[in-house]
């Protein structure tokens, strides 16, 4: 309830500000479990995508972020939860396991972090695991901010299984495909 408050809140609020365009909003799945899979270069872009999807999403955030008590609250109670970045974080990866088991949508940025226009970084190999492990698709999102307009471009959801073969994948089969997502989303 408090994020369909909050999402309708904000929307107000920076439509009032940006002009907040979706492109193919067609291809969000709308039920079962999905990975939202976006390029991450402003600390607005979980509040665009968010109100972007029909769907609400359950966001993996930086654990930083939790330690303002005040942050902590307002984003625990908007269903994110906390992740070491670049630690191998056991306990997000079994939360965002519990997420997708359970039909719902995780929201994440495989790039791990912020990351400027124009420039790019290598995808973590969080979201392969986590597709590969449940079957999820994964929906390439991408968030395009030329300063006046917003521009949120919905790709075509891909598979784990559609791109790597095999019932145990190697370090190198996550990559291949971490990578391939990151792809997608940078020519959306």
């Amino acid at each position: 309830m408090f994020y369909r408050f909050a999402k309708s809140l904000l929307s107000v609020l920076l439509r009032a500000r940006f002009r907040i365009r979706v492109l193919n909003a067609e291809r969000e799945p709308k039920s079962g479990a999905v990975i939202v899979a976006a390029n991450h270069q402003s600390a607005w872009d979980p509040i665009f995508v968010g109100l972007a999807l029909e769907r609400q999403l359950r966001f993996m955030a930086k654990v930083e972020l939790f330690r303002w008590p005040i942050l902590k609250q307002a984003i625990t109670w908007l269903g994110a939860f906390p992740v070491n970045r670049g630690k191998g974080d056991s306990r997000a990866i079994r939360s965002a396991l519990e997420i997708l088991k359970s039909g719902q949508a995780l929201a994440m940025f495989p790039e791990g972090t912020r990351v400027k226009p124009g420039e790019a970084a290598a995808a973590q190999n969080g979201i392969a695991l986590l597709a590969s492990r449940t079957g999820a698709p994964v929906l390439p999102v991408r968030v395009v901010d030329n300063g006046k307009q917003i521009e949120i471009r919905l790709g075509d959801p891909i598979t784990f299984a559609s791109v790597i073969e095999t019932p145990k994948p190697s370090k190198d089969d996550l990559s291949a495909f971490s990578n391939l997502v990151m792809e997608k989303i940078r020519n959306l």
